[in-house]
Formats: C-alpha cells, structure tokens, sequence
C-alpha cells in the first residue's frame, strides 16, 4: 500500500474511532450526570474496540484467528495503548481543569488522541502486528 493511502486510510479509522469514542463519552456524562472518569472509561473502551477492528483488517492485513491468539493479539493492542491512553487523557483533563467547558475538554481530547494514535501506529506495527509480534 502507498504511503499516503496508509495515512489516509489509518487517519479516517482514527476519527472514526474519536467519534466512537466522543459519542460514548457524551452518551455516560448525558447518562449519569458528568462525572468524566466514567465517560472516559466508556469512551475509551468504546475507541479501542473500534480501532482494533478497523487496524488489524484494513492497516495491517491480519487475519481473524483462533480465539486464544486473537486474545493475545488484541492483549498487545490494548498494551501498546496504555501510554497512549495516558497522553489523551492528560490532554482532556488539562483543557478541562484549564477551560472547564465541554467544547475545551473535546478539543483537549482530539490533541491527545491525536498524538497518541501517531505513536500507537508506531507500537502496533512493531509489537502487535509485525516481526516483534511474531509475524513475519
């Protein structure tokens, strides 16, 4: 696949994902009242799932396989996640604390997820889906 296909392609499934992840959000704090820890566990569990789907089928060509391994697989995807979940929570929390309007902390979100999708997609190819992983 050409460069700019990839780039294309990865940065859809990313809003894609965002929206997933935004529309859960807005979904929890209508739901429950505003507390933001809970919104952004639904969110971002909501994202991940999305992306995890999108990635593996469409990014990296990985074909579905036995339960166990897919397991693994996606053990390592939610892994290489981690930090990156960290930078875009950090990102949302700060415009919140900062700005204290909703449009601030969804801007504040889109920075973190922003940054963490570009170094996730690092991650993932090395450990998830390329050679690190097992796949050659």
């Amino acid at each position: 696949m050409k460069a700019s296909t990839l780039i294309l392609r990865y940065a859809g499934f990313a809003l894609v994902a965002m929206l997933a992840n935004l529309g859960a959000q807005r979904l929890v704090l209508g739901l429950q009242g505003g507390w933001l820890l809970p919104a952004m566990v639904a969110g971002t569990g909501s994202g991940l799932v999305v992306k995890y789907l999108l990635d593996k089928r469409w990014i990296f060509y990985d074909d579905l396989r036995p339960a166990r391994e897919e397991g693994r697989r996606f053990t390592l995807y939610t892994a290489t996640g981690i930090g990156t979940t960290l930078i875009f929570w950090g990102s949302e929390t700060a415009f919140w604390l900062i700005w204290q309007t909703q449009p601030m902390r969804e801007i504040g979100a889109l920075i973190g997820l922003s940054i963490g999708y570009v170094t996730k997609y690092r991650l993932d190819r090395r450990f998830v889906f390329g050679k690190a992983a097992g796949r050659g």
